[in-house]
């Protein structure tokens, strides 16, 4: 594990928007990508991810803020890959988490027995406010993969933390912090969604909901992150993808003997 690709997307000298790095050298696992939000004295830890990966997103997060200012932490969905180091967050962290209500259920197979602290989001999504007023939007991305599943759009930066939406999987040594060109980035993206996203209909349902978001960058919790040129490109593609039920005799046919 590394610290060496923490990247500031934005920094208006009052609000951050730092990706924190990810595992990329790591081959025990999927490298996943964590991010935090910093406005004025308070901070926002997004998806910041299983076990394993605790130790090194501890250690860059306390570069920016200190941990009794880290006020939010928000989890896209339920997967090990994003909320397994949930018990050690809450062991040293007084904050809410942000999680689901079809999640709750769940809490305590990951060993959370304690609920006061957590928020659990509507299907329709809602918001997360700063001390100030400032606010960040959660948007409802159900189905793509999860059936419980949300997107954070700050409007500040313009950034959308997108979840496992735009995903990439690069291999060895072939990993960069941004898409370059996406018509040369499809071939790491196109597997993953065909078998990790639902349906077409949903995808459509998704791009009619962040088009009317003003954008600039598009952050996955795998691989590379999104310049709005290439956001843009990324809707055209996802909106006429035909992925999940829309390929079902398909992928059942790989398993057929």
């Amino acid at each position: 594990m590394d610290n060496e690709n923490i990247t500031t997307l934005f920094d208006n000298g009052k609000h951050k928007f730092i990706f924190l790095g990810s595992e990329r050298k790591s081959e025990e696992s999927i490298p996943t990508n964590q991010y935090l939000i910093v406005h004025n004295d308070e901070g926002v830890l997004l998806d910041p991810g299983g076990v394993h990966v605790f130790p090194r997103v501890l250690a860059s997060v306390v570069e920016f803020i200190d941990l009794g200012k880290l006020k939010h932490v928000f989890y896209s969905h339920q997967d090990p890959d994003v909320s397994s180091g949930i018990t050690l967050w809450d062991s040293v962290l007084e904050t809410k988490f942000y999680i689901s209500k079809l999640w709750e259920r769940f809490l305590p197979h990951f060993g959370v027995f304690e609920k006061s602290r957590m928020v659990l989001i509507e299907d329709s999504g809602g918001k997360i406010k700063f001390k100030d007023g400032a606010e960040l939007h959660i948007i409802p991305a159900h189905f793509l993969h999860s059936t419980g599943n949300f997107n954070l759009y700050d409007p500040t930066s313009k950034i959308l933390f997108s979840g496992d939406i735009g995903v990439s999987v690069f291999p060895e040594g072939k990993d960069t912090v941004f898409v370059e060109n996406f018509s040369e980035h499809i071939k790491y993206i196109e597997g993953f969604h065909k078998r990790y996203m639902v349906s077409n209909k949903v995808c459509k349902k998704w791009v009619d909901i962040v088009k009317k978001l003003d954008v600039e960058q598009m952050v996955p919790q795998h691989g590379a992150i999104y310049k709005k040129p290439e956001y843009k490109e990324f809707l055209n593609w996802f909106e006429s993808l035909k992925c999940g039920t829309d390929l079902i005799d398909e992928i059942y046919k790989v398993g057929a003997k």
